[in-house]
């Protein structure tokens, strides 16, 4: 297997399971943040990656294929939760629990993935236009900033604005900009694997 195909797959994988299982709420420094901060960081880092190694292109062509993966199972979790239960299955409330998040977050998650993701490639391309094989760690960390941005804002004002009559415009800005500085720590200390990364995927296209 190639290394590029494994990196396209754990970006996938990733990406489902912050998706399946991010509704879960932990703490983390004092603050309130959805288990999938562990796994979205590594979304940009794999996403940089791409984009460092094997351009723009390849790496929005990740971003579709992921994306199209994600809707795909977006759909189908539909499907089996509301397709009837046999009367020999008792689960089947459990079942839409853990499974079931509202059309509203589910789609809003959706839509902020494909801005992030592509606010993310747009602005590590223009960067490295300027900087060419320089400052691999500014380009990383300053598109990666602004993909968190992107996502961070959009995800919770399609989610939870006006939600109820508290979820206010400043409310939710209340919020999100604690969750988002949360990411920024994530993406600084996530640097030195952009590195390891670019030189792993580097090493076998020289071998080839």
């Amino acid at each position: 297997m190639e290394r590029r195909d494994l990196l396209i797959g754990l970006f996938i994988t990733c990406l489902v399971l912050a998706n399946v299982m991010g509704s879960k709420i932990t703490s983390l420094f004092g603050l309130r943040a959805s288990v999938s901060i562990f796994i979205m960081p590594l979304l940009f880092v794999i996403s940089d990656i791409i984009t460092e190694v094997e351009g723009k292109k390849a790496a929005r062509d990740m971003v579709n294929t992921a994306l199209i993966i994600l809707v795909f199972v977006f759909l189908y979790t539909a499907l089996a939760i509301h397709l009837p239960p046999n009367p020999a299955y008792t689960g089947q409330d459990a079942y839409a629990l853990i499974f079931g998040q509202s059309l509203r977050i589910t789609a809003a998650s959706i839509i902020a993935f494909a801005l992030a993701q592509l606010m993310d490639i747009a602005v590590f391309s223009r960067l490295k236009a300027k900087t060419g094989s320089r400052q691999l760690w500014l380009r990383s960390n300053l598109s990666t900033y602004a993909g968190q941005l992107v996502d961070t804002l959009v995800f919770m004002f399609l989610a939870f604005y006006m939600m109820t009559p508290t979820y206010t415009a400043g409310f939710v800005l209340s919020i999100a900009w604690p969750y988002y500085l949360l990411k920024v720590l994530f993406a600084v200390i996530d640097t030195p694997f952009v590195y390891l990364g670019v030189a792993w995927l580097r090493a076998e296209k020289k071998d080839r």
